[in-house]
């Protein structure tokens, strides 16, 4: 399964949990028990809602704090001061010095308890670490809090552990990361994938002062994210959201190998945005031949060279090949500027370890850029076999399995070119055998 992400309107913690039980509404149950063992009582009220914007529908994820917001409807979770934001993701508020002013719905609990109280990261996550959370969705919930913290950290120069998160943002925000992390880890797609994202525009209200939108923390999630600006105002991707895509890894779009749709969802936000549904929209795929293949992301770095030698360059690349995470190295020739021969690198590598190649490829090459993307991919199903004659690659293909044997074991053979490539015919007669 691979699941895409569509930022019509943008992406919230709130509307990612919307979207997808807009199209698997049986985990509702599991998200409300995982958010109750995360800590939060039944004070706190938790519910999905159809919706219908007059375009499109779908759901709606809704955390509310019982009598304080009983009787507000969806305007409970709307924040609808003059701040501009465009969803009801309760992240702006995580931090004391990063607290955005969500209007009179914020203002009316900070009245209502008379004093702010802060939690600390530190403390934030030994209390979920304690938590009868499922081992699965605790390391979800612990990953995008982390991601979330670290972010704040370097944009206020603060230390990681020492990042507060405000006392009324606090239940709401466990809500939306526990629900999102309970879906992310109960559908465990193969890979993820996220269209462009809408930048937005403006400015967004904090405690010290208006900060430009995305908000920095968002920036620094989304680093190496693909973004578009459709014209329209107001912050588009809020913290929790890009904590979450950060989290995912997600492919910069859905790639250009065939997928089958299996079913889609929406998740709403509360603000309306101007001839557009406030919406992100969620595409669930299985890959066109789900049986013999897996879908993941892959990291491609691309540069060129012309002004190292061939002797320096080998050994260069043996470096950058050694790298942990590094797939494969790829060169080829061709023409420069000034009819310079010239030699194109092509890195693959693992996405968690793009920036540690990244920085090799500058260390090792006397390359001055680099072309970045993750694109999603496809890989049949193989195993390799260790036969008598030496290794056999067997793979699973639409049309059948096939077997090959590797060539270093067949060079080894120090019989002659015919008897070699009978060794090999036999090898990979017996390879198939043994796998059917």
């Amino acid at each position: 399964m691979h699941i895409h992400l569509d930022a019509v309107g943008g992406v919230a913690g709130d509307m990612f949990i919307a979207a997808l039980l807009d199209i698997y509404p049986d985990l509702m149950e599991g998200v409300v028990s995982n958010i109750r063992l995360a800590g939060l009582g039944d004070e706190i009220e938790i519910g999905v809602q159809n919706f219908d914007d007059g375009v499109l529908t779908g759901s709606r994820f809704k955390v509310a704090r019982g009598a304080e917001e009983a009787g507000h409807g969806h305007e409970a979770h709307g924040h609808h001061g003059d701040d501009g934001h465009n969803h009801p993701d309760h992240d702006h508020h995580h931090h004391d010095h990063h607290h955005h002013d969500h209007g009179h719905h914020h203002h009316g609990h900070a009245r209502s308890h008379g004093h702010h109280h802060h939690t600390h990261w530190g403390n934030l996550r030994s209390s979920l670490q304690a938590s009868r959370l499922p081992d699965g969705v605790k390391a979800h919930v612990l990953g995008i809090f982390e991601k979330l913290a670290v972010a704040e950290a370097r944009v206020h120069g603060k230390s990681v552990e020492s990042v507060a998160f405000h006392e009324v943002g606090n239940w709401d925000s466990i809500a939306d990361i526990v629900g999102a992390a309970t879906l992310i880890d109960a559908l465990a797609p193969q890979s993820w994938s996220v269209g462009s994202l809408p930048v937005g525009r403006g400015l967004v209200r904090t405690e010290h002062g208006a900060l430009p939108v995305p908000a920095p923390a968002t920036t620094l999630l989304l680093k190496g994210f693909a973004f578009h600006d459709d014209g329209r105002s107001g912050e588009r991707v809020t913290p929790t959201g890009a904590a979450i895509l950060s989290h995912l890894s997600p492919a910069n779009g859905i790639g250009a190998g065939p997928r089958m749709l299996r079913a889609s969802g929406h998740g709403f936000g509360t603000r309306k945005l101007a001839g557009m549904s406030n919406v992100l929209r969620v595409l669930v795929f299985d890959a066109a031949d789900a049986a013999v293949s897996d879908a993941d992301a892959v990291g491609v770095i691309q540069f060129e060279i012309d002004d190292q030698s061939g002797e320096e360059l080998a050994a260069s690349v043996d470096h950058i090949r050694a790298q942990e995470g590094v797939i494969d190295v790829i060169q080829t020739m061709a023409i420069g500027k000034k009819g310079r021969m010239m030699t194109g690198i092509q890195v693959l590598t693992k996405p968690a370890h793009l920036d540690a190649v990244s920085t090799a490829c500058f260390r090792q090459t006397t390359t001055l850029g680099l072309r970045i993307r993750l694109e999603a991919r496809r890989i049949l199903r193989r195993q390799e076999i260790e036969l008598a004659g030496g290794k056999v690659k067997v793979a699973e293909r639409p049309g059948g399995t096939t077997a090959k044997a590797e060539m270093d074991s067949v060079a080894a053979n120090p019989a002659g070119h015919r008897l070699r490539a009978a060794a090999r015919r036999a090898a990979e007669d017996e390879a198939l055998k043994a796998c059917k």
